[in-house]
């Protein structure tokens, strides 16, 4: 591929991209307001919020918590938010895999560490994840508030969260774009909200 195909795709994804985000704010600009001033008053309540996604998504789990936690705003120096990443404790992972099977890595955590009034938030691009759709179920159970930050059409997990914030697109990578970009403007909005 010569340098003018190259560039020639690149705009085709940039225009792909511009086109996808402004259609998904004028649809979920209001849901994401909403979101962000329900998990601040999760916060605000004293309670925490859990984050639970699977292979790119949970790297996205991770930026989430390490966001509240630290701070997005460089501009902001707020307390800490409490928020965990379900996705970075291995040995939990590993044990709760071996012991109880794969599609329980995330309810054995939210069974140890959920309580009345927490939130918790599970991040997926086609919303059928087994133990993203178990995670949540307990999540029910223990009267967890849940949020799924959902691609395609939002698949199970679409009509079991409380709230979904779905980016309809087909591409698996145009949907991670998207998710990282509501991660920051949910934590934006939510550093306005506490600080």
């Amino acid at each position: 591929m010569n340098r003018d195909e190259t560039m020639a795709r690149l705009k085709i994804l940039a225009d792909e991209t511009a086109i996808l985000r402004k259609s998904g704010m004028e649809s979920l600009a209001g849901k994401l307001i909403d979101t962000a001033a329900v998990i601040s008053g999760v916060i605000g309540s004293g309670n925490k919020i859990l984050i639970a996604g699977n292979g790119g998504s949970a790297a996205d789990a991770s930026h989430f918590a390490g966001e509240m936690i630290v701070r997005l705003s460089a501009d902001r120096n707020r307390q800490a938010l409490p928020a965990i990443a379900l996705s970075t404790d291995l040995s939990v992972i590993t044990a709760a895999a071996n012991d109880y099977g794969y599609e329980n890595i995330f309810a054995r955590q939210v069974e140890g560490l959920g309580r009345k009034g927490d939130m918790l938030i599970v991040i997926s691009t086609s919303g059928n994840s087994p133990n993203l759709i178990r995670v949540v179920q307990i999540a029910k159970e223990r009267s967890l508030l849940t949020l799924g930050l959902l691609g395609g059409d939002g698949g199970r997990l679409a009509s079991m969260v409380d709230q979904a914030l779905i980016i309809p697109h087909p591409s698996t990578q145009r949907i991670q774009e998207e998710q990282i970009f509501y991660i920051h403007l949910l934590v934006e909005l939510i550093e306005a909200d506490l600080v």
